[in-house]
């Protein structure tokens, strides 16, 4: 038998890639995953491990544009447009303005929440039954902090009122309530937005676990792979050359992230998908920490506490592929923190980080088999999403690779949409 194919070659090791290789392997597959860097080395990493079905309302809506060309102005600002001029990144926007309706609203939302509420419970009971080291916490939720009335009012009424029609629990909450509940929040809290079932993770750990059980399981994961070439006959592609030698599977899985459509060019795909760049600060624990995960909801920070440290993070800067950190970025990460938390930041700064999300045109995940490639499935473009959405991403991959009936409707998901 030929040592470098397999049933299923996975291009990506990340959260999502490393998820479908687990299913796949439960299911009775042979598989080896490509990996550019070390297993979860891009946004997996510094992500702030938050698991949220709540997050089922996407960023395009009426008005996001006019919100993204202001910001242009402003390089602080938590949704940023870098005004540079970038070909793809324009046609991305122009297809992102698209999207800004109520009725592709309401599509993407379903579709997301959708995803979210199943990977919610798989990832739970994974977690649960494997005794997976990962700093899993289920019962804090996450809270959303207002400082201003007027922001309240907007996500109550395209947030909140979004998942009572999805049945994901939410709680409403004064100002006095959500200061009581967080004693590490300064005075001015104006109300909150209570999410209960989310949950949170150190999403570092939680990656290097789910590697941990693809190897033990039986799968292959080359590290230092990049993939440089596809040799193709036709309508298959027959084999991936990576700098680590060339391989071969029975069906190809693109699961690249924000790396997607630069490979998918070589494949003649055109992933309507731009990197959208996030930033975190990590620290050791402070005093007086909070209690739980926190969106400091004026100043778009997601603040979030484990038992080996404390993380700030999010912001959404578009800035094409421009690699490096932008400390303008992480200043306003800081500000934010410093604006609601009485110990914004730890004792000792351990890491900054920034990383690239894969966005969809439609903010809704690319998952499902190509109409170009009769061997290539893909599984990318989940945008700030990836480790709430990774559990079911796998469990669907798996479920059609192997031509079993899915556990949720796989047809809004499907490259289909795009003619990919």
């Amino acid at each position: 038998m030929d040592a470098s194919h397999s049933d299923v070659l996975i291009l990506g090791g990340g959260v999502v890639g490393l998820s479908c290789a687990l299913h796949l392997l439960k299911g009775g597959a042979s598989v080896r995953v490509l990996e550019q860097g070390t297993p979860g080395c891009g946004s997996s990493h510094g992500n702030c491990g938050t698991i949220t079905p709540s997050h089922a309302a996407p960023l395009a809506m009426p008005g996001m544009l006019g919100v993204a060309l202001r910001s242009m102005l402003r390089a602080d600002a938590p949704l940023y447009l870098n005004p540079r001029f970038d070909g793809p990144r324009l046609r991305w926007l122009l297809g992102f303005a698209r999207h800004c309706n109520w009725r592709d609203f309401q599509h993407a939302a379903q579709a997301r929440s959708a995803i979210l509420q199943r990977s919610r419970r798989l990832l739970g009971d994974l977690i649960r039954d494997e005794q997976l080291d990962c700093e899993f916490v289920e019962s804090d939720g996450l809270l959303y902090v207002y400082r201003s009335t007027s922001k309240l009012a907007d996500d109550e009424r395209h947030h909140a009122e979004l998942l009572d029609r999805f049945g994901v629990p939410v709680e409403r909450l004064s100002g006095e309530q959500v200061e009581a509940m967080e004693p590490a929040l300064k005075p001015g809290v104006k109300g909150g937005l209570f999410h209960p079932e989310d949950a949170r993770l150190r999403p570092d750990r939680y990656v290097a676990e789910l590697a941990r059980l693809v190897r033990e399981r039986g799968g292959v994961i080359e590290i230092g792979a990049r993939v440089e070439g596809f040799k193709t006959n036709e309508h298959r592609i027959d084999q991936v050359n990576t700098t680590r030698g060339d391989f071969t599977g029975d069906r190809v899985l693109m699961a690249l992230g924000a790396w997607s459509p630069l490979l998918g060019q070589r494949l003649g795909l055109r992933l309507p998908m731009q990197p959208g760049k996030g930033y975190s600060l990590t620290y050791t624990r402070p005093t007086r920490v909070p209690r739980r995960a926190l969106v400091l909801r004026e100043a778009a920070v997601c603040v979030t506490t484990w038992e080996s440290g404390f993380r700030l993070g999010s912001t959404m800067e578009f800035s094409g592929y421009a690699e490096g950190l932008n400390r303008t970025r992480l200043d306003a990460l800081r500000r934010g923190a410093a604006e609601g938390l009485r110990e914004p930041e730890g004792p000792q700064l351990q890491e900054e980080w920034w990383g690239w999300r894969p966005m969809s045109v439609d903010e809704v995940p690319i998952i499902g088999p190509s109409t170009r490639w009769s061997n290539l499935h893909l599984a990318t473009g989940h945008g700030m999403l990836g480790v709430s959405m990774s559990a079911a991403t796998g469990e669907l991959v798996a479920a059609q690779l192997s031509g079993k009936t899915p556990a949720f409707d796989p047809a809004p998901y499907a490259p289909a949409r795009f003619g990919l």
